[in-house]
């Protein structure tokens, strides 16, 4: 992972299963089957951040754990609190809101952390 970006054996995210489930944290397959509304917890690698113009502040950032993609909504004042994590860390726990809208699952997060994988940096998609 460190010298190619890919784990040869496994996402990065599968090793640290056992400790993320045991904090509560949801794969992005089974926020597929949570409510609408429902508080969770979900862990990834950072794959893409975005900040379009036109999108009134708001940041969108794109986690991916062993089982698929996860969007996270970061709202202005979170991102202000925030920025360094946000814009320099590979690995996120996010903490917030599901949100169910238009067949598009996404996480309105409220609380960020840094998510220590013991691994190499892999390189995002950032603010295309």
């Amino acid at each position: 992972l460190w010298s190619t970006g890919v784990a040869a054996d496994g996402h990065p995210t599968r090793f640290a299963r056992a400790g993320l489930t045991r904090l509560g944290v949801l794969t992005a397959t089974d926020l597929r089957h949570q409510p609408d509304g429902a508080r969770v917890r979900v862990a990834g690698v950072v794959t893409h951040r975005q900040r379009p113009a036109t999108a009134q502040g708001i940041t969108f950032v794109n986690l991916e754990d062993e089982t698929g993609l996860i969007n996270v909504i970061v709202r202005p004042q979170l991102f202000a609190r925030h920025r360094m994590l946000l814009t320099a860390e590979p690995f996120l726990l996010v903490a917030g809101t599901l949100q169910h809208e238009d067949r598009v699952i996404s996480v309105r997060a409220d609380r960020l952390w840094r998510l220590d994988m013991q691994m190499g940096a892999v390189p995002s998609h950032d603010f295309h």
